[in-house]
Parts: structure tokens; sequence; C-alpha cells
């Protein structure tokens, strides 16, 4: 492995690993310069008319009121009818529909590869934005085309107060303590939780490499149904009883006896191997897996938004 990545700039991948990773912001000026998009943004949006494609677009101000959004698959009047600024097309999992685009994480090989999350792509018009928010898992947030300023705030969490009246999951308080306008082949890389806010100042392309980072809980209630599809599970036994254990409270005997009998279950390297390897690599989207990526690309190969005509 190469010791520094090109994607890091002139930071090795140990000290990034070490010192950033899921800890702090990091951001890269030039950190891939000569990249060139394989995707237009009016490619963008012709994929966003597939009913397979998941897409969104934001509104900053709607019909429907401020932060307004709107699910794909779009028609091409959707498009049509948009304002000239503040709004933005969002689409997940590019890199299963162009493998061009996939391409792009063979810089990223410092990583684990089944920790990959997808490549969204966003095409922002000018003043385009998704609000001041956090994320749940680390992103890679790479400017490809046009300019876009970026705010980075503190750490958030389920307590953080959002908005109310909209469908998007967007601080109500934001204070920006670091602040940067990223150009072509600059990468801002953000930890899960921590509140950002990205801006456009010029139409253009943003990739975002998210990399997945569920919450234990939801890893726990995963594991849990795992194991109760399994014939043999072990089931719950009493620690030794006396009478005085018949009462309505629960005897701190029986908690102790269950933590003991989970923690023993968890203990089973093979067992937490077999099911963490099936869990984080589950595919996002399964219903593509009986399409080849060639069979993916020809489906939307030459959807375009308005026949080749530029997005907004």
């Amino acid at each position: 492995m190469n010791s520094k990545p090109p994607v890091l700039g002139g930071l090795a991948a140990t000290d990034f690993l070490a010192n950033y990773w899921q800890r702090k912001p990091l951001l890269v000026r030039q950190a891939l310069p000569d990249y060139a998009s394989p995707i237009s943004a009016d490619e963008l949006a012709g994929l966003a008319l597939e009913e397979a494609v998941e897409s969104r677009v934001v509104l900053e101000q709607g019909a429907q009121g401020p932060w307004e959004l709107r699910h794909g698959p779009f028609q091409r009047a959707d498009f049509q009818a948009l304002p000239d600024a503040a709004w933005t097309l969002l689409v997940q999992g590019v890199d299963l529909w162009v493998p061009e685009v996939a391409a792009v994480l063979d810089h990223f090989d410092f990583l684990p590869r089944w920790r990959l999350d997808d490549i969204m792509i966003s095409y922002a018009a000018t003043q385009g934005s998704v609000g001041p928010h956090f994320d749940q898992y680390d992103v890679f947030l790479l400017q490809v085309e046009g300019s876009r300023r970026w705010q980075v705030g503190a750490a958030c969490n389920a307590s953080s107060a959002l908005l109310s009246d909209t469908d998007l999951s967007i601080l109500a308080d934001f204070t920006p303590e670091q602040e940067w306008v990223l150009e072509p082949g600059d990468m801002l890389y953000v930890p899960p939780g921590i509140a950002h806010w990205g801006v456009a100042q010029t139409p253009g392309l943003t990739y975002s490499v998210g990399f997945r980072s569920p919450t234990l809980a939801d890893m726990l209630g995963e594991l849990a149904m795992d194991m109760g599809e399994q014939p043999d599970s072990p089931r719950y036994v009493d620690p030794p009883l006396a009478p005085s254990m018949a009462a309505d409270e629960i005897d701190p005997a029986f908690v102790a006896a269950a933590k003991q009998q989970l923690l023993v279950l968890l203990e089973d390297d093979d067992l937490i191997a077999d099911w963490l390897a099936r869990y984080m690599t589950s595919p996002k989207y399964p219903d593509l897996l009986e399409m080849t990526g060639e069979e993916r690309t020809a489906q939307v190969k030459g959807r375009t938004f308005r026949n080749g005509e530029p997005l907004k």
C-alpha cells in the first residue's frame, strides 16, 4: 500500500487513520487535481429519470415552504420548472450505474472496501444546498466541478435540535467553527456526527464517498434477528433459585445471569465474524444484484435531461 495515497495529499495514510479518521475533519487541497467526471450534470439528471435510481431534489424555497424535499423518479418537466438558483439534485449509488465513477474508489484503498456505503453525486445550482446537517457515516466530499463553500461545526447527536415543518434533518442551530471554499480537485473529510453545511458558489458537481457507520443498537438488533433464525440458538437459563427470589422485582442475580449468558454468546468469534461479514457487505440495493454492471449501465445509457442541453 502506498504510504501517502494521492487523495490525502502529503499526509500518510497511517497519520490520517490515527489522527483524523472518525475524529476530526480534514481539508485536502488538490486531492485529485486532474480528475474529470465521467458523468455530466445533464447525465446525472438523466439518471434521476429512472425508477430504479434513488434520487432527490432539495429546494431552499419550494412551493411547500422552506427546505422542500422532492423524491424521484423525476420527469424532464420537473427539471425545467426548477428556479435558476438555490436547489440541489442528489443521486445515490452512482457507482453502481456508472463503472467509471466506481473507479474513484481505488484512491481510497487505505480503507476497508467493505465499509463503503456508496458514492452519491450531487449537482447544485448557484446557492444550492441541503442545509446544515450531520451524517451518520464517514464521508469524503470531493469537489469535481464548480465551487462550494463548506462550513464545519460541532459534534451533534440524536438530541440536537432540528427544524420542524420539513422532511429534511436540518439543524435548528448551526455555528460554524471552520470554513473553506472547495474548488475542483479539493476534498473535505467529515467524520460521523459532525455538523457541516455546503453552499454552491457556482454550479457544479460534488462526489460524496460515504462509508457506513451503523449504531451499535442497530448492529445488536440485526445480530439478534440473525441469531433468532438459527434453530440451535441457546436459550436463557436461570441462575440457582431460592424462594426469596419469587418476588415482583427482578433479583440482581437474574440480571447477572442474563448478562453473562449474552456475553458468552458475543465471545463466539466465529459466529460474530460470520455475521459481521454478511451484515457489513449486505447490498444497499439488493434488487440490482441480478444485473451486471454492464447491464445496469446499458439500462440508463443515453438518458439525459433535455436531449443534451445543459442543466441549469
